[in-house]
C-alpha cells in the first residue's frame, strides 16, 4: 500500500498542497501522533496521521487503521488527495468500488476500504478547496461503520492519551530527555504485540549508501536486536515488551527441540524468509535491487545463544519476575547456555552477518561466554549443583578469547581468532564487562577508535565483508563507543562523542542504520530499532545521577 518509497509505480496514500509545496512534520508531544503543517499562498493546513491505539474494557485496542485528519488553518488552502494502493509486489491496481461515503478496493487478502467525509471524486489527486475539517480512516478488515467525524475525533484524544501516559511511565535520564522519549515511543511501534516479536525495522532496502547494493529486508524480528531492546526498555522501566518477547522466545525454541536457533524470524516465528530481488523494482533512489526475505535466516551466527540467555537472565535475578521462573523457562535458559557453550570458538557468519569466508569470531565467542557466565549465577540460586561446571565453561571461553583474539604488538582484542583488524562489537566486550586487565580494556576502546573512526563516527570495520569496504558509519557503533567510554570513567570522552552523534539533522528526532560520515546524511532501513537503542542505552550510560541535582 505504501511502496512508492522503492518505486514511483508503488501504492501511496498522499495528502499535499495543489501546488506540491513540502511541509514540516512533528510530533504532537510525547505521542506517535504525526502532525505535518503546510503553508501555501492560499492559505494553511495541516495533516493529522495516527493508528488508533488506546486501552477499551482492560485491553490494548489497536485495530488495522490508519486515521488521518485534514484541517484548515487558515485561508482558504487548496489540497489533492490520491489513494491509489497496488496488489502487493505485482504493481497491479485493484479494482476499485464506490460507495456512498467509501472506496474499496478488492483483491487484497482481506478487505481494504477508505471512508471517508470528503467527496469520493476528489480522491484522485484532483484539487479542491479545503474549507472544512475532513476525515480519512483507511482500514484493513474491519471497515468503519459508525459516524466517522466523532469517531476519528475520539480516537484521536483517546490515542494520544495513551501515549503521553505511557510516557510517563517511562523512566528517563537527567540529559537527552527528549531524544531519550522519541526513542522509547519508537522501540515501541517495533514491537509486534500478538506474538512479541520485536523487527528491526518497518522498512526494506533502503541502501545502506548510494551504489552500495546494500540494500537488506530488515522487517523481521533477529533475536540479537531484540535482546538489546529488551535491554533498553529495562533502563526504560517497562516490563509488558520483556514478557512478551519471552513468549515469542518460548514459541521459537519449542519449534527447534534441538535449539537450532535462526538468527532472525518472521514475526510469526516462522523462518521462510527465502531472499528474492524484485527486478521490476527500480528501488528507492533508484539503488537496486529491491529485496524481499533474507538469507541471513540461513546463516550460523553463534552469539544469538549468549544474547537470548542475557534476555532471560533478568528473570531469575529480578524479584519483579518471581512468578516467571517455571521449570519450562529454567530449562530453556539451561540448555541455550548449554549450547553456547558447545559453539564457542567454532566459525560464523558472526554479528555483521558476513557474506565472505566465516572465521572463529570473536564478538561470537564473547556472547557465548557471556551465556556460561550469567548461567553460572543463575545456578547458583536456582540450581546449585551446576553452578561450577558453567563457571569453570565460562573461565575456559574467557582464556581463549585472550589467548586467540588478542594482538600481541597492539595490545588490544581482534575481530576474529588470529587476526589483526578490530570491529566495533568489541567494545561490548567492556559494557559485558569480560574479565581483562585494565590496559586491555583501555587498548580495545582505542584500537577501534583509531582505526574505525571518521569524521566523529564510527564504522563496524574496515575490511571486505563480500561487498567491498563498508564507506558509511554504523550508528549503533558510536553510541556502543559512548557506553564504553562510559564504563571505563572516561565521562568526558563519551559525553563529547555523544555530543557530537546529537548534531545529526533528524527533524522527528528518527534514527536510521547508517549516516555518511562526510554529510551527516542517513542512510539505510529507517527507522532502525538498533539505533534508538543505542541511544538510550548511552543517554543513561552518560546521564548525572538525579540525586546530583537534588531531586
Amino acid at each position: 500500500m505504501f511502496g512508492a518509497l522503492l518505486d514511483e509505480e508503488g501504492g501511496r496514500f498522499s495528502i499535499r498542497p495543489a501546488n506540491r509545496a513540502l511541509g514540516v512534520q512533528r510530533y504532537l508531544p510525547n505521542t506517535n501522533v504525526l502532525e505535518t503543517r503546510f503553508d501555501t499562498p492560499d492559505g494553511a493546513f495541516r495533516v493529522i496521521d495516527f493508528a488508533p491505539r488506546f486501552v477499551l474494557y482492560e485491553r490494548s485496542f489497536r485495530p488495522t487503521k490508519l486515521v488521518r485528519i485534514v484541517e484548515p488553518i487558515s485561508g482558504t488552502p487548496r489540497i489533492r488527495v490520491l489513494c491509489d494502493p497496488v496488489l502487493g509486489w505485482s504493481k497491479q491496481r485493484p479494482r476499485r468500488e464506490l460507495g456512498s461515503n467509501h472506496l474499496s478496493f478488492e483483491g487484497f487478502d482481506a478487505e481494504l476500504r477508505l471512508t471517508t467525509d470528503a467527496s469520493l471524486s476528489y480522491l484522485d489527486d484532483e484539487p479542491f478547496a479545503l474549507t472544512s475539517r475532513k476525515h480519512f480512516v483507511l482500514a484493513w478488515g474491519a471497515p468503519v461503520e459508525e459516524p466517522l467525524e466523532p469517531l476519528c475525533e475520539r480516537f484521536l484524544r483517546d490515542t494520544v492519551r495513551y501515549w503521553q501516559t505511557w510516557v510517563k511511565q517511562c523512566d528517563i535520564p537527567m540529559t537527552h530527555q527528549e531524544a531519550v522519549i522519541r526513542s522509547a515511543l519508537t522501540l515501541k511501534l517495533h514491537c509486534y504485540e500478538d506474538t512479541g516479536a520485536i523487527v528491526a525495522a518497518l522498512t526494506t532496502s533502503i541502501p545502506e549508501g548510494p551504489g552500495s547494493g546494500r540494500t537488506w529486508d530488515y522487517r523481521y524480528c533477529w533475536l540479537r536486536d531484540a535482546y538489546y531492546t529488551l535491554g533498553a526498555f529495562r533502563l526504560l522501566g517497562h516490563f509488558e515488551e520483556r514478557e512478551q518477547f519471552i513468549q515469542f522466545l518460548l514459541n521459537v525454541a519449542s519449534a527447534a527441540p534441538d535449539l537450532d536457533l535462526a538468527p532472525l524470524y518472521r514475526v510469526d516465528g516462522k523462518t521462510d524468509l527465502v531472499e528474492e530481488q524484485l527486478a521490476h523494482w527500480s528501488g528507492y533512489r533508484a539503488e537496486k535491487p529491491v529485496r524481499v526475505g533474507n538469507a541471513a535466516a540461513l546463516h550460523k551466527q553463534h552469539d544469538v545463544f549468549g544474547e537470548m540467555v542475557l534476555a532471560l537472565t533478568p528473570l531469575f535475578l529480578d524479584a519483579r519476575f518471581r512468578e516467571q521462573v517455571t521449570p519450562p523457562v529454567l530449562d530453556l535458559v539451561t540448555r541455550l547456555a548449554e549450547r553456547a557453550i558447545a559453539v564457542a570458538g567454532q566459525p560464523d557468519a558472526g554479528i555483521w552477518e558476513l557474506r565472505s569466508e566465516w572465521r572463529p569470531q570473536t564478538f561470537s565467542s564473547l556472547m557465548c561466554w557471556a551465556a556460561a557466565d550469567r548461567m553460572s549465577r543463575i545456578a547458583g540460586i536456582h540450581r546449585p549443583v551446576e553452578h561450577e561446571h558453567f563457571a569453570a565453561a565460562a573461565t575456559r571461553i574467557q582464556a581463549e578469547i585472550l589467548a586467540r583474539a588478542v594482538d600481541s604488538e597492539r595490545g588490544c582484542l581482534v575481530a576474529d581468532y588470529g587476526g589483526t583488524e578490530v570491529d566495533a562489537a568489541l567494545l561490548q566486550a567492556i559494557t559485558l564487562q569480560l574479565p581483562m586487565s585494565t590496559e586491555l580494556r583501555h587498548a580495545t576502546v582505542d584500537a577501534v577508535r583509531a582505526d574505525l573512526t571518521q569524521d566523529g563516527w564510527l564504522k563496524r570495520y574496515r575490511t571486505d565483508d563480500g561487498f567491498g569496504v563498508p564507506r558509511m558509519a554504523f550508528t549503533l557503533c558510536s553510541f556502543w563507543l559512548v557506553e564504553a567510554l562510559a564504563r571505563l570513567g572516561r565521562d568526558d570522552e563519551a559525553r563529547a562523542v555523544l555530543h557530537q552523534i546529537g548534531k545529526l539533522d533528524s527533524p522527528l528526532g528518527l534514527l536510521a542504520e547508517d549516516v555518511d560520515p562526510r554529510s551527516g546524511e542517513m542512510w539505510g532501513n529507517f527507522p532502525q530499532a538498533y539505533s534508538h537503542v543505542g541511544l538510550i542505552h548511552a543517554a543513561f550510560a552518560t546521564a548525572p545521577r538525579w540525586l546530583e541535582y537534588g531531586t
